[in-house]
Protein backbone atom coordinates (compact mmCIF):
# COMPACT_ATOMS: atom_id res chain seq x y z
CA UNK A 1 0.00 0.00 0.00
CA UNK A 2 1.28 3.73 -0.86
CA UNK A 3 2.12 6.18 1.44
CA UNK A 4 -0.86 8.55 -0.36
CA UNK A 5 -3.36 5.53 0.20
CA UNK A 6 -2.33 5.07 3.69
CA UNK A 7 -2.92 8.68 4.42
CA UNK A 8 -5.96 8.55 3.13
CA UNK A 9 -7.30 5.35 5.23
CA UNK A 10 -6.16 7.33 8.22
CA UNK A 11 -7.23 10.07 7.18
CA UNK A 12 -11.18 8.38 6.68
CA UNK A 13 -10.44 6.36 9.90
CA UNK A 14 -10.32 9.89 11.54
CA UNK A 15 -12.68 11.52 10.38
CA UNK A 16 -15.45 8.66 10.82
CA UNK A 17 -14.34 8.51 14.04
CA UNK A 18 -15.06 12.22 14.85
CA UNK A 19 -18.39 11.87 13.19
CA UNK A 20 -19.54 9.29 15.91
CA UNK A 21 -17.92 10.49 18.80
CA UNK A 22 -20.00 13.84 18.14
CA UNK A 23 -23.24 12.07 17.39
CA UNK A 24 -22.33 10.21 20.87
CA UNK A 25 -21.82 13.16 22.64
CA UNK A 26 -25.05 14.78 21.70
CA UNK A 27 -27.10 11.91 22.61
CA UNK A 28 -25.31 11.48 25.80
CA UNK A 29 -26.17 14.89 26.51
CA UNK A 30 -29.38 14.73 25.85
CA UNK A 31 -30.00 11.73 28.28
CA UNK A 32 -29.05 13.83 30.59
CA UNK A 33 -31.72 16.08 30.12
CA UNK A 34 -34.57 15.63 33.35
CA UNK A 35 -37.79 17.05 34.17
CA UNK A 36 -38.57 17.47 37.66
CA UNK A 37 -41.52 18.11 39.60
CA UNK A 38 -42.25 20.16 42.77
CA UNK A 39 -45.21 19.99 44.72
CA UNK A 40 -46.50 22.24 48.13
CA UNK A 41 -49.49 21.54 50.55
CA UNK A 42 -51.73 23.61 48.30
CA UNK A 43 -51.98 21.41 45.56
CA UNK A 44 -49.91 23.63 43.56
CA UNK A 45 -47.36 21.80 40.79
CA UNK A 46 -44.27 22.82 38.48
CA UNK A 47 -42.23 21.19 36.78
CA UNK A 48 -38.63 22.05 35.60
CA UNK A 49 -36.62 20.59 33.18
CA UNK A 50 -32.62 21.22 33.23
CA UNK A 51 -32.37 21.95 29.80
CA UNK A 52 -32.14 25.77 30.35
CA UNK A 53 -33.50 25.29 33.81
CA UNK A 54 -37.03 26.21 32.17
CA UNK A 55 -40.52 25.86 33.72
CA UNK A 56 -42.50 24.02 31.55
CA UNK A 57 -45.66 23.81 33.46
CA UNK A 58 -47.06 25.31 36.35
CA UNK A 59 -50.37 24.57 37.96
CA UNK A 60 -52.13 27.25 39.89
CA UNK A 61 -56.16 27.49 41.72
CA UNK A 62 -58.43 30.00 40.41
CA UNK A 63 -61.73 30.99 42.40
CA UNK A 64 -63.48 27.95 42.55
CA UNK A 65 -60.09 25.93 42.94
CA UNK A 66 -59.46 24.41 39.13
CA UNK A 67 -56.17 24.09 38.63
CA UNK A 68 -54.67 25.29 35.15
CA UNK A 69 -51.43 25.52 33.44
CA UNK A 70 -50.55 29.17 33.16
CA UNK A 71 -47.61 29.37 31.60
CA UNK A 72 -46.37 28.93 27.75
CA UNK A 73 -44.03 25.38 26.89
CA UNK A 74 -44.40 21.98 25.32
CA UNK A 75 -44.51 18.47 25.86
CA UNK A 76 -41.46 17.30 24.64
CA UNK A 77 -37.98 17.83 24.95
CA UNK A 78 -37.40 17.79 20.98
CA UNK A 79 -39.96 20.71 20.88
CA UNK A 80 -38.20 22.76 22.71
CA UNK A 81 -34.71 21.74 20.83
CA UNK A 82 -36.66 22.75 17.73
CA UNK A 83 -38.84 25.51 18.29
CA UNK A 84 -38.53 29.46 16.90
CA UNK A 85 -39.63 30.40 20.06
CA UNK A 86 -36.62 29.04 22.35
CA UNK A 87 -36.97 31.38 25.69
CA UNK A 88 -40.53 29.73 27.00
CA UNK A 89 -39.59 29.24 31.23
CA UNK A 90 -35.92 29.76 30.88
CA UNK A 91 -33.19 31.23 32.83
CA UNK A 92 -31.60 33.78 30.61
CA UNK A 93 -27.61 34.92 30.93
CA UNK A 94 -25.23 36.07 31.20
CA UNK A 95 -27.25 38.85 30.21
CA UNK A 96 -31.18 39.18 30.11
CA UNK A 97 -32.26 41.36 27.29
CA UNK A 98 -30.23 43.69 24.64
CA UNK A 99 -26.50 45.01 24.17
CA UNK A 100 -26.16 47.67 21.59
CA UNK A 101 -24.12 46.28 18.52
CA UNK A 102 -23.27 43.42 20.51
CA UNK A 103 -20.30 45.51 22.35
CA UNK A 104 -19.26 46.77 25.33
CA UNK A 105 -16.05 47.40 27.07
CA UNK A 106 -14.12 46.81 30.62
CA UNK A 107 -11.29 48.60 31.49
CA UNK A 108 -11.15 49.78 27.98
CA UNK A 109 -10.84 46.30 26.49
CA UNK A 110 -14.05 45.92 23.83
CA UNK A 111 -16.10 42.78 23.99
CA UNK A 112 -17.43 41.65 20.74
CA UNK A 113 -20.23 39.97 21.50
CA UNK A 114 -23.04 37.46 19.55
CA UNK A 115 -25.29 39.27 17.34
CA UNK A 116 -28.10 37.37 17.32
CA UNK A 117 -30.91 39.80 17.20
CA UNK A 118 -29.17 41.73 14.53
CA UNK A 119 -27.44 44.57 14.93
CA UNK A 120 -27.97 43.38 18.75
CA UNK A 121 -26.91 40.44 21.10
CA UNK A 122 -29.94 39.17 23.30
CA UNK A 123 -30.57 37.05 26.00
CA UNK A 124 -26.74 35.58 26.18
CA UNK A 125 -26.34 35.09 22.82
CA UNK A 126 -26.90 31.77 20.49
CA UNK A 127 -25.99 29.56 22.70
CA UNK A 128 -27.44 31.09 25.81
CA UNK A 129 -27.80 29.91 29.29
CA UNK A 130 -31.42 28.90 27.96
CA UNK A 131 -29.65 26.59 25.37
CA UNK A 132 -27.32 24.46 28.15
CA UNK A 133 -27.93 21.32 29.94
CA UNK A 134 -27.50 22.27 33.85
CA UNK A 135 -26.49 20.08 36.57
CA UNK A 136 -28.85 19.47 39.22
CA UNK A 137 -27.16 19.88 42.64
CA UNK A 138 -29.86 19.37 45.05
CA UNK A 139 -33.59 18.39 44.86
CA UNK A 140 -36.33 18.03 47.40
CA UNK A 141 -39.77 18.00 47.21
CA UNK A 142 -40.20 21.60 46.87
CA UNK A 143 -37.18 23.08 45.82
CA UNK A 144 -34.33 22.11 43.20
CA UNK A 145 -30.73 23.44 42.92
CA UNK A 146 -29.00 24.01 38.78
CA UNK A 147 -25.52 25.02 38.34
CA UNK A 148 -23.61 26.10 35.88
CA UNK A 149 -20.16 26.90 34.71
CA UNK A 150 -19.86 29.35 31.82
CA UNK A 151 -16.52 29.60 30.28
CA UNK A 152 -14.46 32.41 29.87
CA UNK A 153 -15.52 34.08 26.32
CA UNK A 154 -18.30 31.76 26.32
CA UNK A 155 -20.23 33.66 23.46
CA UNK A 156 -18.29 36.44 23.92
CA UNK A 157 -18.13 37.49 27.57
CA UNK A 158 -14.86 37.51 29.78
CA UNK A 159 -14.17 35.26 32.92
CA UNK A 160 -14.74 31.75 33.66
CA UNK A 161 -18.39 32.27 35.89
CA UNK A 162 -19.89 29.76 38.26
CA UNK A 163 -23.83 30.33 38.25
CA UNK A 164 -26.10 28.65 41.01
CA UNK A 165 -29.91 29.05 40.32
CA UNK A 166 -32.67 27.71 43.04
CA UNK A 167 -36.36 27.58 42.52
CA UNK A 168 -38.60 26.92 45.40
CA UNK A 169 -42.52 26.21 45.66
CA UNK A 170 -43.30 27.90 49.16
CA UNK A 171 -46.41 27.16 51.13
CA UNK A 172 -47.42 30.45 50.66
CA UNK A 173 -48.18 29.73 47.14
CA UNK A 174 -45.06 31.53 45.75
CA UNK A 175 -42.43 30.56 43.04
CA UNK A 176 -39.25 31.82 44.45
CA UNK A 177 -35.90 32.39 42.09
CA UNK A 178 -32.63 33.02 43.46
CA UNK A 179 -29.67 33.68 41.52
CA UNK A 180 -25.68 33.74 42.45
CA UNK A 181 -22.82 33.71 40.33
CA UNK A 182 -19.40 34.19 41.15
CA UNK A 183 -16.21 35.11 38.61
CA UNK A 184 -12.72 34.85 38.25
CA UNK A 185 -12.54 38.15 36.34
CA UNK A 186 -14.05 41.61 35.75
CA UNK A 187 -17.36 40.58 33.71
CA UNK A 188 -20.94 41.54 33.26
CA UNK A 189 -24.01 39.59 34.87
CA UNK A 190 -28.02 39.98 34.52
CA UNK A 191 -29.55 36.92 34.77
CA UNK A 192 -33.85 36.43 34.62
CA UNK A 193 -36.20 34.06 34.35
CA UNK A 194 -38.41 34.19 31.13
CA UNK A 195 -41.64 32.37 31.70
CA UNK A 196 -44.75 33.45 29.19
CA UNK A 197 -47.48 33.64 31.36
CA UNK A 198 -51.43 33.24 30.89
CA UNK A 199 -53.64 33.35 33.51
CA UNK A 200 -56.50 31.84 32.06
CA UNK A 201 -54.36 28.65 31.19
CA UNK A 202 -51.72 28.35 28.59
CA UNK A 203 -53.12 29.16 25.02
CA UNK A 204 -56.62 30.08 26.21
CA UNK A 205 -56.88 33.32 24.43
CA UNK A 206 -55.65 37.02 24.59
CA UNK A 207 -53.88 38.71 28.33
CA UNK A 208 -55.00 41.82 26.87
CA UNK A 209 -57.82 41.76 29.64
CA UNK A 210 -55.81 41.19 32.25
CA UNK A 211 -55.34 44.18 35.15
CA UNK A 212 -52.04 45.11 35.38
CA UNK A 213 -50.32 47.08 38.32
CA UNK A 214 -46.47 48.17 38.18
CA UNK A 215 -45.13 49.71 41.01
CA UNK A 216 -42.69 51.97 38.19
CA UNK A 217 -43.03 55.79 38.06
CA UNK A 218 -40.52 55.76 35.27
CA UNK A 219 -39.41 53.75 32.46
CA UNK A 220 -36.36 53.90 29.95
CA UNK A 221 -37.99 54.74 26.63
CA UNK A 222 -36.22 52.75 23.27
CA UNK A 223 -35.03 53.26 20.02
CA UNK A 224 -36.22 51.32 16.81
CA UNK A 225 -33.47 48.45 17.51
CA UNK A 226 -35.59 48.28 20.63
CA UNK A 227 -31.65 49.75 22.56
CA UNK A 228 -32.58 52.36 25.49
CA UNK A 229 -32.16 55.61 24.14
CA UNK A 230 -30.21 56.53 27.86
CA UNK A 231 -32.59 58.39 28.97
CA UNK A 232 -35.08 57.83 31.96
CA UNK A 233 -38.44 59.34 31.38
CA UNK A 234 -42.08 59.32 33.64
CA UNK A 235 -44.96 57.03 32.46
CA UNK A 236 -47.38 59.62 33.98
CA UNK A 237 -49.64 60.57 30.64
CA UNK A 238 -48.13 57.99 28.76
CA UNK A 239 -49.43 54.38 27.65
CA UNK A 240 -46.77 53.66 29.50
CA UNK A 241 -48.64 53.91 33.30
CA UNK A 242 -49.68 51.12 35.22
CA UNK A 243 -49.48 52.88 38.64
CA UNK A 244 -52.57 51.49 39.25
CA UNK A 245 -54.39 48.42 37.78
CA UNK A 246 -55.71 49.15 34.47
CA UNK A 247 -56.35 46.33 31.59
CA UNK A 248 -53.09 45.13 29.09
CA UNK A 249 -54.95 46.29 26.40
CA UNK A 250 -56.25 49.43 27.66
CA UNK A 251 -54.07 51.65 25.83
CA UNK A 252 -52.28 49.29 23.31
CA UNK A 253 -53.88 51.30 20.18
CA UNK A 254 -53.29 54.78 21.41
CA UNK A 255 -50.56 56.33 18.58
CA UNK A 256 -47.37 56.21 20.42
CA UNK A 257 -43.62 55.93 18.83
CA UNK A 258 -42.79 53.93 22.04
CA UNK A 259 -45.09 51.10 21.53
CA UNK A 260 -44.52 51.25 17.51
CA UNK A 261 -41.24 50.44 18.21
CA UNK A 262 -41.75 47.95 20.41
CA UNK A 263 -44.91 46.59 18.30
CA UNK A 264 -46.45 46.92 21.59
CA UNK A 265 -45.44 46.74 25.12
CA UNK A 266 -41.57 45.69 25.40
CA UNK A 267 -39.94 48.16 27.61
CA UNK A 268 -38.24 48.01 30.87
CA UNK A 269 -39.62 49.63 34.15
CA UNK A 270 -37.83 51.96 36.96
CA UNK A 271 -38.75 49.83 39.54
CA UNK A 272 -39.93 52.34 42.55
CA UNK A 273 -37.25 51.78 44.90
CA UNK A 274 -34.71 53.36 47.42
CA UNK A 275 -32.26 49.83 47.82
CA UNK A 276 -31.81 46.74 46.68
CA UNK A 277 -34.12 45.21 49.16
CA UNK A 278 -36.98 42.79 47.99
CA UNK A 279 -39.80 44.55 47.61
CA UNK A 280 -43.01 44.52 45.30
CA UNK A 281 -42.81 44.86 41.83
CA UNK A 282 -46.03 43.87 39.90
CA UNK A 283 -49.62 42.29 40.03
CA UNK A 284 -51.51 40.36 37.81
CA UNK A 285 -55.20 40.12 37.79
CA UNK A 286 -57.43 37.79 35.50
CA UNK A 287 -60.92 39.11 36.21
CA UNK A 288 -62.64 35.58 34.77
CA UNK A 289 -60.56 33.20 36.56
CA UNK A 290 -59.85 35.63 39.46
CA UNK A 291 -56.16 34.73 39.51
CA UNK A 292 -53.76 36.88 40.62
CA UNK A 293 -50.01 36.69 40.08
CA UNK A 294 -47.72 39.30 42.50
CA UNK A 295 -43.69 40.34 41.80
CA UNK A 296 -41.39 40.65 44.37
CA UNK A 297 -37.63 41.21 43.66
CA UNK A 298 -34.22 42.88 44.62
CA UNK A 299 -33.87 43.77 40.67
CA UNK A 300 -34.25 47.72 40.19
CA UNK A 301 -36.17 46.89 37.03
CA UNK A 302 -38.90 44.73 34.97
CA UNK A 303 -39.02 44.27 31.62
CA UNK A 304 -42.43 44.04 30.84
CA UNK A 305 -43.55 42.04 27.29
CA UNK A 306 -47.07 42.04 25.95
CA UNK A 307 -46.26 38.80 23.64
CA UNK A 308 -46.03 41.17 20.68
CA UNK A 309 -44.25 38.79 18.46
CA UNK A 310 -46.12 35.20 19.36
CA UNK A 311 -47.95 35.16 16.05
CA UNK A 312 -49.66 31.57 16.16
CA UNK A 313 -47.40 29.89 14.16
CA UNK A 314 -45.78 27.91 17.10
CA UNK A 315 -48.57 24.80 18.72
CA UNK A 316 -48.05 24.44 22.15
CA UNK A 317 -48.67 21.97 25.33
CA UNK A 318 -52.22 20.27 24.36
CA UNK A 319 -51.21 21.27 20.68
CA UNK A 320 -52.95 24.96 21.87
CA UNK A 321 -51.77 27.55 19.28
CA UNK A 322 -50.25 30.28 21.00
CA UNK A 323 -51.30 33.37 19.33
CA UNK A 324 -50.34 37.24 18.87
CA UNK A 325 -50.60 38.42 22.48
CA UNK A 326 -51.95 35.39 24.49
CA UNK A 327 -49.04 35.85 27.00
CA UNK A 328 -47.09 38.24 29.12
CA UNK A 329 -43.80 38.05 30.67
CA UNK A 330 -42.63 40.21 33.64
CA UNK A 331 -38.45 39.81 33.67
CA UNK A 332 -37.28 41.11 36.77
CA UNK A 333 -33.60 42.80 35.94
CA UNK A 334 -31.04 45.07 35.62
CA UNK A 335 -31.55 47.63 32.44
CA UNK A 336 -30.82 46.42 28.85
CA UNK A 337 -27.54 48.00 27.50
CA UNK A 338 -26.34 48.98 31.14
CA UNK A 339 -22.61 48.31 30.24
CA UNK A 340 -22.94 51.66 27.54
CA UNK A 341 -25.15 53.40 29.69
CA UNK A 342 -23.19 55.19 32.39
CA UNK A 343 -26.09 56.25 34.17
CA UNK A 344 -27.92 53.09 34.60
CA UNK A 345 -27.34 50.47 37.57
CA UNK A 346 -24.16 48.87 37.34
CA UNK A 347 -23.66 45.30 36.07
CA UNK A 348 -20.18 44.60 36.72
CA UNK A 349 -19.05 41.82 38.76
CA UNK A 350 -15.57 41.57 40.22
CA UNK A 351 -13.44 39.03 41.56
CA UNK A 352 -14.55 37.85 45.09
CA UNK A 353 -17.54 39.61 45.23
CA UNK A 354 -21.02 37.71 44.65
CA UNK A 355 -23.79 38.20 41.90
CA UNK A 356 -26.98 37.44 43.68
CA UNK A 357 -30.64 38.18 42.62
CA UNK A 358 -34.40 37.18 43.70
CA UNK A 359 -37.72 36.89 42.29
CA UNK A 360 -40.57 35.92 43.34
CA UNK A 361 -43.93 34.97 41.97
CA UNK A 362 -46.82 34.99 44.69
CA UNK A 363 -50.25 33.52 43.25
CA UNK A 364 -53.70 33.67 45.00
CA UNK A 365 -57.01 34.23 44.12
CA UNK A 366 -59.35 37.41 44.72
CA UNK A 367 -62.27 35.98 47.40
Amino acid sequence: MTFKKIFLLLLFMTLSFKGVSSENKFENSKNKIKFISLTNSKGIKVKITNYGGRVVSLWVPDKNNNFDDIVLGFDSIDEYLNTSEKYFGCIVGRYANRINNGLFKLNNIEYKLKKNNAPNHLHGGEVGFDSVIWKIENLTNNSITLSYKSFHLEEGYPGNLDVKVRYELTEKNELKIQYWAYTDQKTIVNLTHHSFFNLKGAGNGSINDHLLEINASNYTPINKNLIPTGKIKPVKNTPFDFSKLKSIGNDIKVKNEQLSFGKGYDHNYVLNKKNDDISFAAKVIEPESKRVMEVYTNEPGLQFYGGNFLDGSVKGKNNKTYNYRSAFCLETQHFPDSPNNENFPSTELNPGEEYYSICIYKFSVIE
